[in-house]
């Protein structure tokens, strides 16, 4: 037995030190078998080099160029250059007149602390109020703008407005460039990207409103949006070196807080973003961690603007910031959960629905709890108004190749069609919107006929067979894209060079004649009272103090706004005499352009607005509401009778502008 044992005993011993040998063998097969990263050989480096720097030099030209069309179009439309400042100055009506007066006072201010003082406690714009124009009309551009006109040395070589403008037009160059690279990394060509920029300056009437208003805030605010899209895009990418990604979330970092101060209604903008990101988020594409670094960006942003913005409460109650902490909490339910089991595809919906719910429940929490009233007039519009592919759970090849045909996948091109379909909703509900939208649609456009794998994708889905897939891919997303961009260059050219061309002239002599007359003939002291966005211009124009202003995120203002407007009412010369004494204005005008104003939709005059509004008949058959005894007070006042003679005394006109001197000694003598 011993004998048998020895044997047996020594074989088991033989064995260990075998397999441990097998294991160390196996090890070393395995390091061995572990591909080696290969150099890449030269003439590819030089051929990704090569197209990187076109692709570049494209981008740079087509904003470089934009601008210079840009320029060359305000010029010839306006007769810029031989102009005088008071009608160089005119050319920016409505609320823009706003913003370029108070980049005047920057600059006329002896110091920019001095100057920052002013516009914090401004009461010298309207009468009975000090506002902090600063935080009530975001006037984080013309700070930035007067500081640099100064620091640069500026003073000596432009105008102000020359520089304002400058400014104004580099910005869209940012954002045709922007656009240009957002096409160029969903598709993988720079074709896409100069297919795009050639939409958006055909379609410019949809785009942009630079060409209307240079100083609105959305004109600021938007190319920096185009910048943090872009940023988005690489950062969404699944193949983004570590490097790369860092780029693209600091740039991203950058662009959402700087685009949150530059417009008062960037939030809700980011919203809609926020939105498209949940629901990326929702279909498991493995960009989780990468979306919820988003989220704070976002959150971060919200409360550093709250702090600079003079503690802006409608960043508070936001739904942007009840969005995302609805996010954060929900995300917080999920991570004990596996994926790709039936109790992970339920926690899918109930998420859906707790975010939801959250999202609400937080937001009408904040409201109670922080006071506030911008913006409310946004919802109250919209109360008024309203009266591709999905994996289970399952994870993503690390790298699709051409060859799978699966463009649906990439959770940059989910994110994009997402947000432009949302973009495109909004749009449809108000219309005015629409220039929030069309960029996006002729960058999703250029993408889908220059990227060879949105062809590839569907060549897979028509199961095509007769040719090879990839290499007619390859030569649709080189050959249409060239043939559209042809057609286009053939047809649309001439037609810019001809716009060029044209010599178009701004011509308003009546308001220069007011404008010269209230500056010569009023006194220092006196309060103008009359339509808001005249009211704008004369603040630019002469410096005066008007009663109100174009402003509708204020209750006061807008309260102001309404009561202004009763000029054009059916209301009695004492009505009118007293909502202008309680302004403490001196001057009243009266433009014909809106007393006798034609419009082609009834009721959509101004005039008829008040009329609905007081309960007084629109001089029509049919309607219901009661006549007033009184006559239109635009139209009573120029006849000169009593009781209007009594209250107001004409003092100016012309063509387009009554000017009426409000009487502080009435006398009713006939």
């Amino acid at each position: 037995m011993a004998e048998d044992e020895g044997p047996t005993i020594e074989l088991r011993q033989r064995k260990k030190p075998k397999s441990s040998e097998n294991k160390e063998s196996a090890k070393e097969e395995e390091i061995n078998s572990t591909p080696i990263p290969e150099r890449v050989p030269k003439h590819i480096l030089f051929q990704r080099f090569a197209k990187i720097f076109i692709g570049c030099l494209a981008a740079v030209i087509s904003g470089m160029t934009y601008v210079l069309y840009l320029s060359a179009y305000h010029e010839r439309k306006f007769w810029f250059s031989n102009r005088q400042e008071l009608e160089r100055e005119i050319t920016f009506q409505g609320d823009s007149a706003i913003y370029y007066s108070y980049y005047k006072d920057m600059l006329k201010a002896p110091s920019f602390e001095r100057g920052v003082y002013e516009l914090t406690h401004n009461n010298k714009t309207v009468s009975l109020k000090t506002i902090n124009a600063v935080q009530q009309m975001s006037l984080y551009p013309e700070l930035i703008a007067s500081i640099l006109y100064q620091a640069t040395g500026s003073n000596e070589i432009i105008e102000p407005v020359y520089f304002y403008i400058g400014i104004v037009f580099g910005l869209q160059g940012i954002y045709v460039t922007a656009l240009f690279v957002t096409s160029w990394l969903m598709s993988g060509t720079w074709l896409a990207g100069m297919l795009t920029v050639a939409w958006f300056i055909i379609n410019r009437v949809d785009t942009t409103r630079v060409e209307y208003s240079i100083p609105l805030r959305e004109n600021w605010a938007l190319p920096y949006f185009a910048c943090q899209v872009a940023a988005l895009t690489g950062y969404l990418k699944s193949n983004l070196n570590s490097y790369g990604e860092r780029f693209c979330y600091l740039l991203m970092s950058a662009s959402t807080y700087t685009f949150m101060m530059m417009w008062e209604y960037s939030h809700y903008l980011l919203f809609l973003q926020a939105i498209s990101l949940f629901l990326l988020d929702s279909f498991s594409l493995e960009q989780s961690d990468k979306v919820h670094e988003v989220y704070r960006i976002y959150i971060f942003s919200l409360f550093l603007g709250y702090l600079l913005q003079f503690e802006n409460s409608a960043l508070l109650v936001s739904p942007l910031l009840s969005l995302v902490v609805a996010l954060m909490l929900a995300k917080c339910l999920q991570l004990n959960v596996k994926k790709e089991t039936f109790v992970a595809k339920i926690m899918k919906v109930i998420n859906f629905y707790l975010v939801c719910t959250l999202t609400v429940t937080l937001n009408v929490i904040m409201k109670m709890f922080v006071p506030h009233k911008e913006n409310g007039h946004m919802l109250k519009f919209l109360e008024v108004k309203f009266g591709l592919n999905m994996t289970n759970g399952k994870s993503l090849k690390e790298t699709i190749t051409l060859e799978d045909g699966r463009i649906g996948e990439r959770p940059e091109i989910i994110y994009h069609v997402i947000h432009t379909i949302l973009l495109g909703s909004l749009a449809m509900v108000i219309e005015g919107l629409k220039y929030l939208w069309t960029p996006y649609v002729c960058m999703l456009a250029a993408f889908g006929v220059c990227s060879p794998e949105l062809w590839m994708t569907l060549f897979k889905w028509l199961r095509l067979r007769t040719v090879h897939p990839v290499l007619l891919a390859l030569i649709l997303s080189t050959a249409v894209p060239t043939i559209i961009g042809l057609s286009l260059w053939k047809e649309f050219f001439p037609r810019l060079i001809t716009e060029l061309m044209e010599l178009q002239e701004f011509y308003d002599p009546d308001t220069v004649e007011l404008m010269t007359w209230i500056k010569r003939q009023a006194p220092v002291a006196a309060v103008f009272a009359g339509s808001p966005q005249l009211m704008a211009a004369i603040k630019l124009c002469t410096g005066w103090m008007v009663t109100s202003l174009p402003l509708y995120n204020d209750d006061d203002f807008l309260k102001r706004n309404e009561n202004i407007y009763q000029i054009y009412s059916k209301r009695s010369a004492e009505d009118i005499y007293k909502i202008l004494t309680s302004y403490k204005a001196n001057y009243l005008i009266v433009e014909d352009a809106i007393c006798n104003e034609v419009g082609t939709t009834r009721g959509c005059r101004v005039k008829d607005l008040l009329d609905i509004a007081n309960g007084h008949v629109v001089c029509e058959e049919g309607d219901k509401l009661t006549y007033s005894k009184h006559g239109r007070f635009c139209h009573e006042v120029k006849i000169n009778y009593s009781p209007y003679m009594n209250y107001f005394t004409r003092v100016y006109w012309n063509r387009s502008y009554f000017v009426y001197k409000i009487n502080t000694v009435i006398s009713f003598q006939s």
